[in-house]
This record gives structure tokens, sequence and C-alpha cells, in this order.
């Protein structure tokens, strides 16, 4: 049951700094909300920046070191928050209102999947996600046979997204591992899966 008096409790500095504390999101309470108690409250959960009133830089900034998918809540972003939140994860590019080169790339160092979500790809930011993970070829959408080369010596599973496969993708997956026969184009390259076969038993 609400009382008046617990009411009132939310108009208590001390009381609010001890609760959001514990429990980040209990901010939406707070009645008189100080920068002390809003950093107190983003610091626990990032998430909790959707409910400051008065947003300052060293907020947001907190906030998104707990979590960079808080950068969905800041209000006015700068690239050095848009970094710092990139940086903290990768995914967290998605919230970017203006994306640059910069911080596309620090996005794909801390997770090269997150090249789904990047706007406007060139080769080099597409080099920069496979060289993190192979698996990020699977976002690529102009692919090239040095783009390929590179995901698959990162991972030569990422075969499975190569859309044109060439005699050199073909040797650099057989070099990592013989049994990677089993997705050669017998036909296309008859002599490569005769070469291979006996090192894959």
């Amino acid at each position: 049951m609400i009382t008046k008096k617990n009411l009132l409790k939310w108009y208590d500095d001390k009381y609010c700094l001890d609760r959001v504390k514990q429990d980040g999101p209990l901010l939406q309470h707070v009645k008189n909300q100080t920068d002390e108690i809003c950093l107190a409250a983003v610091k626990r959960n990032g998430y909790t920046l959707r409910y400051v009133k008065n947003q300052t830089e060293k907020i947001c900034l907190a906030a998104i070191n707990q979590d960079g998918y808080a950068l969905q809540y800041v209000s006015h972003q700068t690239e050095d928050l848009c970094l710092t939140a990139v940086k903290q994860n990768g995914y967290a590019l998605q919230y970017v209102m203006t994306q640059t080169e910069k911080i596309c790339l620090a996005a794909l160092k801390q997770d090269g999947l997150s090249l789904r979500h990047v706007k406007n790809q060139t080769e080099k930011i597409c080099l920069a996600a496979v060289k993190q993970t192979g698996y990020a070829l699977q976002y690529v959408k102009n692919q090239t046979e040095e783009i390929c080369l590179v995901a698959i010596k990162q991972n030569w599973e990422a075969i499975h997204y190569v859309k044109t496969q060439t005699k050199e993708i073909y040797l650099e997956i057989l070099s990592q591992d013989p049994r990677s026969i089993q997705y050669i184009d017998i036909q296309k390259y008859p002599e490569l899966y005769e070469k291979y076969t006996f090192m894959a038993k």
C-alpha cells in the first residue's frame, strides 16, 4: 500500500541515493533528481538513462560505459559518446545517428558481426569485420575475393557465406582443414578433390 509517508521518502536525497545504488531504474520515482543520484543510478544500470530528466555528458558517459546499448537514450549524441558505446558493445552501432568510418571501425573491432548495422559499407570496413570474425561475411553486401579469403583465413567455415567460390578460396580452406573437401565442387575442380581426398581420411 502506497502511503503519504512512502511518497515523501522520494523527496529525500539520501534515501533516493541509497535506493538507486541498489536498483538503478528506481530513479523514475525520484522527485528531485541531482547529478549525484543520476550518476549512481546509471552506473548501476545504464538503461536507467531513459529516466534522467536533465542529461549531462558525464551522466551519459557513465551510462554507456555500463552498457553500450544505453546510447539509444542519449538525447544529444557526440562522436566521443558513440565511440565509447560501440567500444563497450559493437552492436550499439545500430543506435548511432551519424555513423562515421571511425565509429564503424571501432564497433567492428569489438564485434565484427555489427557489420549488419553499418549503413555505408566500404571494402576497408568489410575487411575489418571479417578479420574480427569470418562469420561477418554473411553481412557483406559486395563480396570480393580478397574479403572472402580474409574471412575464411579467420574461420574456414565462413565458406558457407561465400557467394562466388573460386579455386583460391577452396585451396585456402583445404590448407586449413582437409576435411573441408566435402564443400568442394567436384565437377568444377576434380583435381582438388583427387589431391585432398586421401588427406581428409
